[in-house]
């Protein structure tokens, strides 16, 4: 206070900010840049989406631009589309989940196994697929929320554990098929296609689209979605603030389980018949990472968008198919999703600091 006058002559005379004055470090373009990245957490992998399909638009013409490559490449990345979402829920709490996979293809296997080895009829098949898939991420959940196991620890193990059970349980048989399509066509439901225009979308896409749109309403508009960002962000702060941690981190490894369960139905669809040996078991866990990441959500938890996790599988499907189709060797695929993922980790490193 500079001048001679009272206090009370001071705060009558000036203007607030004359009284208080702070400045504003990031209003140049690149903050403005960085405040827009980290209110939309899809916008990074939105960009790079529409970048990818336009250079290999450019690179391969009408055939890369046609309407039945590109729901083929939706129809590819529908399996990992629906893990990946799975995925999306137990990162944004600060968790991963490395079981994803192997809950995915156990419960193709019982619901094929309990419609032909039982004679259940193949809807009520599906349905304790389903329940299996939650039973096991109830199980996951107790474990990291009352144990208190981390959990790369509790899912590395529940991973194993369901892997051999799936071998042991169905003694290593394939259910082939012709016998799914003759004696049960609901376990192949999601496998059927419609057309519109010159583009077929299979029921496991649309399946997928809509499971992305609920998921993204549930977690923006509800408050078991704030809860979860909450958990997520700060456990102690949440618990604080009156958010059940322990109900929270159950509902969500619960709900995992069950779309891993549904993962498992698009499986059955997509293949078209019930295998143990699906490589979705084994390498399903780290395609829904891969997902997640390059999709913009936040490893550590309470930031990112289940929008991400769709576009950065859309993302690894539009470089496969278009390196495939440019007759590029598969392994140019790996050498750059691997610089996406560290290029993601390091654009959140960078968004996150405006929130510091």
């Amino acid at each position: 206070m500079a001048d001679n006058g009272s206090y009370e002559e001071v705060v009558q005379t000036r203007t607030p900010e004359d009284v208080a004055h702070f400045d504003d470090e990031k209003h140049g373009i690149m903050g403005r840049i960085q405040h827009a990245l980290h209110v939309n957490p899809a916008l990074v992998p939105l960009i790079i989406l529409v970048f990818a399909i336009s250079l290999f638009g450019l690179l391969l013409g009408q055939r890369f631009f046609s309407a039945s490559t590109l729901t083929l490449i939706l129809q590819q990345v529908q399996i990992v589309g629906v893990l990946a979402a799975a995925q999306t829920l137990v990162i944004l709490t600060a968790g991963i989940d490395l079981s994803v996979g192997a809950i995915a293809v156990l419960s193709s296997v019982i619901m094929g196994q309990f419609t032909f080895r039982y004679g259940v009829p193949p809807t009520i098949s599906i349905g304790i697929g389903m329940a299996f898939g939650m039973g096991i991420g109830a199980i996951s959940g107790y474990l990291v929320s009352r144990v208190k196991i981390p959990p790369f620890i509790v899912t590395l193990g529940v991973w194993q554990i369901v892997l051999a059970a799936n071998y042991l349980y169905s003694r290593n048989e394939t259910i082939r098929s012709s016998d799914i399509r003759e004696n049960a066509a609901a376990l192949q439901f999601l496998g059927n296609k419609i057309q519109i225009g010159g583009a077929n979308f299979t029921y496991g896409v649309i399946l997928m689209i809509l499971l992305v749109v609920v998921l993204a309403y549930a977690l923006r508009s509800t408050a078991w979605g704030r809860h979860v960002y909450a958990v997520g962000d700060d456990p102690e702060a949440a618990q604080l603030a009156g958010v059940n941690v322990h109900r929270t981190l159950m509902s969500v490894y619960m709900m995992t389980g069950l779309i891993c369960a549904i993962a498992g139905w698009v499986m059955i669809g997509r293949f078209s018949s019930v295998s143990p040996s699906a490589s979705t078991g084994v390498v399903g866990n780290i395609q829904s990472i891969t997902a997640v990441v390059i999709g913009g959500i936040s490893l550590f938890g309470g930031r990112g968008s289940i929008y991400g996790a769709f576009f950065g599988a859309m993302i690894v499907g539009v470089f496969e198919m278009g390196l495939r189709m440019a007759g590029a060797d598969p392994q140019w695929t790996f050498l750059l999703i691997g610089m996406l993922i560290i290029a993601a980790v390091g654009a959140d490193q960078w968004i996150r600091k405006v929130s510091a």
